[in-house]
């Protein structure tokens, strides 16, 4: 027993390859392969115990921790195993210092989104299933990355949006605080209606509508924006809990309204145009139509 263990001593003690001043050994290798495996094992127990605690109540935040502490383990696994070779690692945290710094200038929009990536997840403006208005897109949140955010519009098409365009820019968040959402429909009426009766017509649909999508402590109004050129403009505003429907929502005002004038006798004016001639126009083109043909 004492020679098997002294030649597995001598075995494992053998030098394979010299880098520098340092001689690598078959027992070095082997300590090398425990430490990058039980860095691996780690980082997956990490992660999932993370995942278990986190993910129902906050799903992004968890895969993106989950990915920042898969990280962190590797590279502290990494150190240690370097460490144990006896790699000089001040000497080599210098030269990846330098290397780092060219490296960022060619990667600084994807540095830029991982860090907008970190801090969407520390202030949690945005998370999967809020609805977003991004540069005139209305979408709804999907997936958050760590350098990206997967986004669907209301046409069912997949958007991938860098996390720094919702770091930086402005972006509205319909369902922030709460999914209470306001629809406009504007119409206009001729010169000639009776102005009461518009508003009690657009009250009553304003309150049909109102009851028919029912968000409790948000009251309808209705209000004469403006005297157009060719009409007198009215505004019918309605909420809703549900800003996703909201061109469906959108149509369905339009349609009560347009009912309930047409009952009503109420008519919906359109551009008019009055052409005023001159006298000496006028009498030019009643002797062009007098001449005979």
């Amino acid at each position: 027993m004492s020679d098997f263990l002294g030649d597995l001593r001598v075995w494992l003690n053998i030098d394979i390859v010299r880098i520098g001043d340092t001689n690598i050994s078959v027992s070095t290798i082997i300590t090398l392969a425990l430490i990058v495996l039980g860095s691996f094992w780690i980082s997956k127990l990490l992660r999932k115990v993370t995942l278990t605690l986190l993910y129902k109540r906050h799903p992004a935040a968890a895969s993106t921790l989950g990915a920042l502490i898969h990280y962190a383990v590797l590279i502290i696994g990494f150190s240690i195993a370097l460490s144990t070779a006896g790699v000089n690692l001040t000497g080599l945290f210098a030269a990846g210092a330098i290397f780092a710094v060219g490296i960022g200038f060619a990667m600084q929009s994807i540095v830029q989104n991982f860090v907008s990536g970190i801090i969407l997840l520390a202030e949690r403006s945005i998370k999967p299933g809020d609805i977003l208005e991004v540069e005139g897109m209305v979408v709804r949140v999907a997936e958050m990355g760590i350098r990206a955010s997967l986004v669907q519009s209301r046409d069912g098409e997949d958007i991938i949006i860098p996390n720094s365009i919702l770091a930086q820019n402005s972006v509205k968040n319909y369902t922030l605080r709460d999914s209470n959402f306001r629809i406009r429909g504007i119409v206009g009426v001729s010169y000639s209606s009776d102005m009461k009766r518009v508003r009690d017509v657009l009250e009553t649909v304003a309150t049909q509508m109102s009851e028919r999508w029912g968000v409790p402590g948000k009251a309808p109004n209705v209000v004469m924006i403006s005297f157009g050129s060719s009409s007198v403009d009215w505004e019918v505003g309605v909420w809703m809990n549900d800003p996703w429907e909201y061109r469906m929502a959108k149509s369905d005002l339009n349609e009560h309204i347009w009912n309930a004038f047409k009952e009503s006798d109420i008519v919906i004016a359109f551009p008019q145009l009055d052409l005023h001639l001159d006298a000496p126009i006028s009498e030019s083109f009643q002797r062009l139509s007098s001449v005979p043909r």
